[in-house]
């Protein structure tokens, strides 16, 4: 096996890895991911047709009872995914508001749309035509360009398919071009730039075989040198799709990543978000499970169930205030300054992970007025006026989950029987006590919950 071989066992693979892993959001997908679906085809058709390319399978399919047969799958396949990436282009870039006067890449997109699957479907009835009455099929091939090198009939049959596939390379180019200038985020810029590299070298790719391929109908070349240049341009193409499966992939692994970080704040809040919602079954829109059954829910999206969590612990955390005095936040507060004393590592009064306790002291006063206004409630503490509580929000839907996820994280470590005795000791207090005293900042009655803005490094 030749290292062109392997790299094209690798490439085949590589674009199969792409089209199934995209696959889930392209046939179940929100609106957003089902736009795409035509992009996914195209990763799926040009999977199939690099898989024809790879040694076993084409020397199989070109050795079976229709020779060649490889090529003739590879174009059809080949054919199908680009039709489904101008679909693509179509589809993202064709969009505009009829008021007005419709950019130029618009009506470039709106033009290929009147003419691709027409195209598409000529270019597939013309490849089949030919090969079967003009290639000379009398002997199995390996290399088919090399081999057919000189050959009218072989050379009219590959320059149709070249003609499509360069026309197609080129528009893709030209519109993604224009993207990526106009691109604002940083990978989406270097993703469009991969797949507009990608174009170019497919624009190359076929000028350079089609001319080729003419040039030996006129002086055939040696099978040397015909041979070299079979492997110099498929080498080409084998960048070409590492290029564009690399490309595509970097906005994906961008969302991808986004949704990674809504798991772990599901993760991170499930705990605090089940007590609260055992304690009030009827806040949910369904009741809490288990944390495995709430990240397999695929019927609702991971930010709308981050939203809808939020809100239930707020609303939770309102309900809350009526069955506790307003003495329990100092002493709520004075537990967790006992907590974060004995976090101490530094003389600069830096805990051990790196956080300074005043801040570590803000989620861990919560925590523990949530455990102890739960223990109040289960205990069957009578309602009654609602605590004080202050108002405090967050700048952003980021910031506000990542002040629940520390709430909650510090939740994990407050001992059952330590909300317990902050709770007596704040049933005991006397009233000038609590006079002075505000409520926590987890909730206000009209906003939901509340939120200090998060540093970056402290959002899940």
């Amino acid at each position: 096996m030749t290292p062109l071989d392997l790299a094209g066992y690798l490439i085949a693979v590589l674009m199969t890895a792409v089209a199934l892993w995209r696959m889930p959001a392209a046939l179940w997908g929100d609106e957003d991911d089902k736009r795409r679906r035509a992009l996914w085809g195209c990763y799926a058709g040009f999977a199939a047709a690099l898989w024809t390319k790879t040694r076993a399978v084409r020397i199989g399919l070109n050795d079976s009872a229709v020779t060649d047969l490889a090529v003739l799958i590879k174009h059809y396949t080949a054919t199908i995914a680009i039709l489904a990436i101008l679909s693509y282009i179509v589809a993202i870039y064709g969009q505009y508001p009829d008021a007005g006067t419709v950019p130029r890449h618009v009506r470039f997109a709106r033009a290929i749309q009147q003419v691709a699957a027409k195209a598409s479907i000529a270019t597939l009835v013309l490849l089949t035509v030919l090969f079967f009455t003009v290639v000379d099929r009398s002997v199995p091939s390996d290399r088919f360009v090399a081999d057919h090198a000189g050959q009218w009939g072989a050379t009219l049959y590959m320059s149709v398919f070249y003609l499509y596939l360069g026309a197609a390379s080129a528009v893709c180019a030209y519109q993604w071009a224009l993207a990526t200038a106009g691109a604002g985020m940083r990978h989406l810029r270097v993703g469009l730039g991969m797949m507009t590299f990608a174009m170019f070298i497919g624009v190359g790719y076929t000028v350079s075989r089609t001319l080729f391929l003419w040039a030996s109908v006129i002086d055939t070349p040696s099978e040397s040198f015909a041979l070299r240049f079979d492997e110099v341009t498929e080498a080409a193409q084998v960048v070409l799709f590492a290029f564009f499966a690399v490309g595509a992939s970097i906005p994906a692994l961008s969302k991808g990543q986004r949704r990674a970080k809504l798991w772990r704040a599901q993760v991170k809040l499930h705990g605090l978000w089940r007590e609260l919602m055992t304690a009030f079954p009827e806040q949910p829109f369904d009741p809490p499970a288990s944390l495995v059954r709430e990240l397999t829910r695929f019927d609702t999206p991971a930010d709308l169930r981050i939203d809808r969590w939020a809100a239930d612990i707020a609303d939770a955390v309102e309900k809350l205030r009526h069955y506790v005095p307003d003495t329990l936040l100092p002493a709520a507060k004075a537990a967790a300054a006992g907590g974060t004393a004995a976090h101490h590592t530094a003389a600069d009064g830096t805990t051990a992970n790196g956080t300074g306790d005043a801040d570590r002291a803000g989620p861990l006063a919560e925590a523990y007025w949530i455990k102890a206004a739960l223990t109040a409630k289960n205990n069957g503490a009578p309602v009654s006026t609602a605590a004080t509580v202050e108002t405090q929000h967050a700048t952003d839907q980021d910031g506000e989950v990542a002040w629940l996820v520390r709430v909650a994280t510090a939740y994990r470590t407050v001992p059952q029987d330590r909300a317990a005795q902050v709770l007596a000791h704040a049933t005991s207090a006397t009233p000038a006590t609590s006079a002075a005293t505000t409520g926590p900042s987890t909730a206000s009655a009209t906003t939901g919950p509340a939120a200090r803005t998060a540093a970056p490094e402290e959002t899940a």
